[in-house]
C-alpha cells in the first residue's frame, strides 16, 4: 500500500523538475520519416530505457529493420495482482515548414498562450509529454511503494508517425510475452481544457478503387455520342445513388452490425460545450450531411460513413477535347462503427456496383484495405476506475467520446491480442500536432501524472 495523497502532493512539488526531465527528452530530434534522424530515434529510445532502468523498470531496446522498440516486463511480487499494458511513442512528426515556428523545434520553449502556461516543442503533445505523464506517475509510486500494484508491460514505439512496420513483428516476436488484462494508451485528448475524456469507440476503416470500362477506346463523341456508354456518367450515377435524400447509405444491408448508442452517453454528449455553426464555419460550411437528425457527435463518432475521395477519367487538361472516355475510375472508403463486417459490406458493395452496370460495361476492382472498428465495453472495472480516477483530478466526470478515424495499434492488441484499451490523454485541439509551434499545456502534463497516479491507486 501506498499514500497516494503524499505521491500527489511530491508531484506537484517537483512540477518544475518534471517540466526539465521534458525539456530534455523533446530536445532529441526522433524524426521517424527521415532516414537522416535514424541515430536521434536510437537516442530518444535510450533516453527511455535509462529512465526507466533508473527506478528498477529494466527496460530493454528491441531492434529490427526500422526504429527501434523500448519494452519492459515488470512482475509485481503480489499475488493474484492484474497485469496491464501502456504503449507510447517517442517519435515525432517533421518540423517544415521551420519558417513558420517562433523558436527552434527542437530548443523548448516555456511561454503562455491564451493565459495558460505551456511548452512549445516538436513533440510536446504527439506524444512526448503524453508518454511521460504515465512513467513520471510510475516512478513516483514506485518509489513511495517499493513496488506497483501490478505486473506490467510497456512498449515505446519509434515508428508510429511512419506506419508502425516493426510493431507488428515485435507483437509476434513478443506474443508470449504481452498477455495482460487491459491496455492503456495516452494518445488522445480532453474535450477541452477542463473537461477530460475517455475514448469509448474507434471507427474501422474500409477503402477500395475501382475502374468503370465503357468503350475499348476513346472515342470521337460527334460520331458516338449518344450510342456508346460515357464510363464517367455511369460511375457518377452509381455513387451519387449510393446516398438517400436522408443521408443514409443505400447499399443493401451496409448498416448490418451499427448499434445504437447508450443514451446516457449521448446525454452527456448534449451537455458539452459546443457551437455547431462555429465548428462548421471553420471547415467553410454551413450545414452538415450525413444522417437527418443525427449530432455532430453521432455522426463522427458513432455513425458509418461512405465517402467518394476522387474521381478520375477522360481529358483533364487545358481546353476542350471532344472524346467519350474509355474509362473512369474512383477511389471510396467507409468509416466502419460497432460490430460492421468489412468483408461483408465490401462483398455488398462490390454486387451493388455490378448490378448498376449496363450490359457490356465492365468493373475492375482493384487496392481493397480494412480494419474493424472498435467498441469498448465503458462499464468494465477498467474504464469506470479510470473515471472515478480523472474525476478525482480534475473535478468533473470524463466524457466517453469516440474516435473519428482508427488507431492501428489499438487494433492490433485487440486482433492479436484480445485485449481491450482504455484511451486516456491530456492533449487539446489548439495543441498544433503535426504543424509548427506544436505546444502542451503545462496543466495538461502535470494533472495528467497525478491523474495516472490516482488510475494506478486504484489498483492496490
Amino acid at each position: 500500500m501506498f499514500n497516494i495523497a503524499k505521491v500527489l502532493a511530491d508531484i506537484e512539488a517537483d512540477s518544475d523538475q518534471n517540466i526539465d526531465l521534458l525539456a530534455d527528452l523533446l530536445k532529441i530530434k526522433s524524426i521517424s520519416t527521415i532516414p537522416d534522424y535514424a541515430d536521434e530515434c536510437y537516442q530518444a529510445a535510450g533516453w527511455l530505457k535509462a529512465f526507466l532502468d533508473s527506478f528498477g523498470m529494466d527496460a530493454i531496446i528491441y531492434e529490427s529493420e526500422g526504429h527501434p522498440i523500448v519494452f519492459s516486463n515488470y512482475q509485481t511480487s503480489r499475488p493474484e495482482a492484474k497485469t496491464i499494458l501502456f504503449y507510447g511513442h517517442y517519435d515525432v512528426q517533421p518540423v517544415d515548414p521551420v519558417s513558420l515556428w517562433d523558436s527552434d523545434p527542437f530548443d523548448p520553449v516555456l511561454s503562455s498562450i491564451d493565459n495558460e502556461p505551456c511548452i512549445i516543442a516538436r513533440g510536446a503533445s504527439d506524444d512526448k509529454g503524453q508518454l511521460l505523464t504515465f512513467l513520471i506517475a510510475l516512478k513516483y509510486i514506485k518509489d513511495e511503494a517499493g513496488e506497483l500494484p501490478f505486473s506490467l508491460k510497456i512498449i515505446l514505439e519509434g515508428e508510429e508517425e511512419c506506419g508502425s512496420k516493426t510493431l507488428p513483428i515485435f507483437l509476434e516476436d513478443y506474443k508470449d510475452k504481452l498477455s495482460a488484462d487491459i491496455a492503456y494508451v495516452c494518445d488522445t485528448g480532453m474535450w477541452d481544457k477542463d473537461t477530460p475524456a475517455i475514448t469509448r469507440s474507434l471507427r474501422g476503416l474500409l477503402s477500395e478503387e475501382f475502374k468503370i470500362i465503357g468503350p475499348d477506346r476513346d472515342l470521337h463523341s460527334g460520331e458516338f455520342g449518344g450510342v456508346a456508354w460515357n464510363p464517367i456518367r455511369i460511375i457518377t450515377k452509381i455513387l451519387s445513388d449510393v446516398y438517400d435524400d436522408e443521408g443514409k447509405v443505400t447499399i443493401p444491408n451496409f448498416y448490418d452490425g451499427v448499434n445504437e448508442v447508450n443514451e446516457n452517453i449521448i446525454n452527456s454528449w448534449k451537455k458539452l460545450t459546443f457551437n455547431e455553426a462555429e465548428y462548421l464555419n471553420k471547415i467553410g460550411q454551413k450545414s452538415s450531411s450525413g444522417e437527418t437528425g443525427r449530432s455532430i457527435f453521432e455522426k463522427t463518432w458513432s455513425r458509418p460513413t461512405f465517402e467518394i475521395n476522387g474521381i478520375f477519367g477522360g481529358y483533364t487538361d487545358e481546353g476542350t477535347k471532344t472524346v467519350i472516355p474509355s474509362e473512369a475510375n474512383a477511389k471510396i472508403t467507409c468509416r466502419l462503427v460497432g460490430n460492421q463486417d468489412p468483408e461483408k459490406i465490401l462483398e455488398n458493395i462490390h454486387k451493388y456496383i455490378k448490378s448498376s452496370l449496363p450490359d457490356g460495361v465492365q468493373v475492375i476492382f482493384d487496392g481493397a484495405d480494412h480494419c474493424r472498428a472498435i467498441e469498448f465495453d465503458t462499464d468494465s472495472y477498467y474504464f469506470q476506475s479510470a473515471s472515478e480516477a480523472i474525476e478525482e483530478e480534475w473535478g468533473v466526470s470524463p466524457v466517453f467520446t469516440g474516435g473519428g478515424g482508427s488507431i492501428p495499434v489499438v487494433e492490433a492488441f485487440k486482433t492479436l491480442l484480445n485485449m481491450d484499451t482504455v484511451l486516456i490523454g491530456f492533449a487539446l485541439d489548439d495543441d498544433r500536432i503535426h504543424s509548427p509551434n506544436e505546444k502542451y499545456n503545462i496543466s495538461s502534463y502535470v494533472k495528467g501524472i497525478k491523474t495516472w497516479a490516482r488510475v494506478i491507486a486504484k489498483y492496490q
